[in-house]
């Protein structure tokens, strides 16, 4: 689509947003920056961007005279697509993207793209710094936290782009076609914006709906929804495996992580020489060694690269010890599946923190996973009756309410015993007592290392 001197509407005024305004600037289309929000500051939001340029702010109402004049709509992620608003542009005939589709539009080389309900910002990282150790051009974006929008105009035909994808991006793409794909797995999350999981999964799996036969999706056999998928896929498919032995795909074998070509097993590395613990890294490993080995990256460059790669902060991270006591930092596990990871990961008695904003998720699996190791459930934010219903009916009784994260923190180190771990890993978003996990995680990470 040729943007020079097209009218485009931007919606949302975020991180996202700006990223997407500045880059419609750089190609000379007419840009309208919206955000419903009245409380922003247009003077703010301008200091954002690049003088010139034809630039308007408009906050509150959109009116029908302006929305007449549209040729485009990019929508921030956190805009839902079935808002009012949205379906008005919609029945328009108005073109609607999110910044994903700008973003291939508007940029070159090749993209590598992960998917999947949990693990994407681990995958996402390990398989950068892969490509990091083989090519010079290489940008990591997405749903990591570095706008697509915000790399695309410096990429050239060389660069490879490895970016994380989130079920919102994928509900607006058109053309998007990445070379490499992955979706990790599939299970409940965010059922408040897609209302099914039908209508869920569907968007996880528009990640491979532009490929050609030429690309590769690499999917997890372990997970049904995608085992079956696969099958239906036109692309070159690749499966990994934790709990089989597959004559092609990617595989943990005892303490091996494999690749089988079909006619030869080449051994990656060992589980003992990562410094990610627990099966589902496991998993992301496999994931991201063979997207890599799809795109033709030299196995010693995915070996050592793998072995040396450190955990992502904020999923599963090691903060510190304190009195034989384990700090683990698990904010990122904002739904229950990645909750399960956590415990899971955990070799020690465990003193766990959870709770936070409602994203309709259910939490007996989360409960039902504790397998013995929880000592206290500590539960902070507004799910915690529920969390707490739920796990007396599972027949857990050691729960506590804390009115904020820093008095769980300080119950937990008061109660804690040498030998024990301390998680936080909340199975809930953080919205409504922190702006993002990322904050969360942080503020948690100054509370144990201020502990006496």
């Amino acid at each position: 689509m040729e943007l020079k001197d097209k009218k485009a509407l931007v919606f949302g005024a975020g991180i996202s947003g700006i990223g997407a305004a500045k880059l419609l600037l750089d190609a000379s289309a007419d840009v309208i920056l919206y955000d419903g929000n009245t409380a922003l500051d247009e003077k703010d939001i301008r200091a954002k961007l690049p003088e010139g340029g034809k630039l308007s702010v408009v906050l509150g109402e959109l009116s029908q005279e302006l929305m007449d004049t549209l040729e485009l709509v990019v929508l921030s992620p956190g805009v839902p697509t079935d808002l009012p608003l949205v379906n008005a542009l919609r029945e328009k005939g108005i073109r609607i993207w999110g910044e994903v589709e700008l973003a291939w539009e508007c940029g070159r080389g090749d993209v590598l793209a992960i998917t999947g309900t949990n693990g994407k910002t681990t995958t996402t990282s390990l398989l950068g710094a892969i490509m990091k150790a083989w090519k010079p051009e290489v940008y990591i974006v997405g749903n990591i936290g570095t706008p697509y929008t915000g790399e695309a105009e410096k990429m050239t035909d060389e660069a490879v782009t490895v970016a994380e994808i989130s079920s919102f991006q994928l509900e607006t793409i058109e053309n998007f076609a990445p070379r490499v794909t992955s979706i990790l797995n599939i299970t409940p999350d965010h059922l408040n914006r897609h209302h099914t999981m039908e209508e869920y999964i569907r968007v996880k799996e528009l990640i491979t709906a532009n490929q050609s036969a030429e690309d590769t999706c690499v999917l997890n056999y372990e997970d049904e929804i995608l085992r079956e998928f696969g099958k239906t896929l036109h692309t070159r498919v690749i499966y990994f495996s934790s709990l089989h032995k597959l004559e092609v795909g990617l595989y943990l074998d005892g303490d091996k992580i494999c690749w089988n070509d079909g006619s030869r097993e080449t051994v990656i590395c060992r589980t003992g020489e990562l410094n990610i613990p627990g099966r589902h890294n496991y998993e992301n490993v496999m994931a991201a060694s063979g997207m890599a080995i799809a795109y033709g990256v030299p196995m010693d460059v995915i070996r050592s690269t793998v072995c040396s790669f450190k955990a992502v902060e904020h999923r599963i991270e090691y903060v510190t010890e304190k009195h034989g006591v384990v700090y683990y930092n698990d904010s990122k596990g904002t739904n229950p599946d990645a909750a399960i990871k956590g415990i899971q990961a955990m070799d020690r008695p465990t003193l766990l923190i959870g709770g936070g904003y409602d994203k309709q998720s259910s939490y007996e699996e989360w409960i039902q996973s504790f397998d013995g190791k929880v000592k206290y459930l500590v539960l902070i934010g507004q799910t915690r009756e529920k969390i707490a219903e739920t796990a007396r009916a599972c027949g857990f009784q050691n729960i506590v309410f804390a009115d904020s994260l820093e008095e769980a923190v300080a119950f937990c180190a008061e109660h804690a015993e040498s030998g024990d771990a301390v998680l936080l890993s909340p199975a809930c978003a953080s919205w409504g007592m922190f702006p993002n996990y990322e904050v969360r995680g942080r503020r948690f990470k100054e509370l144990v290392n201020q502990l006496s």
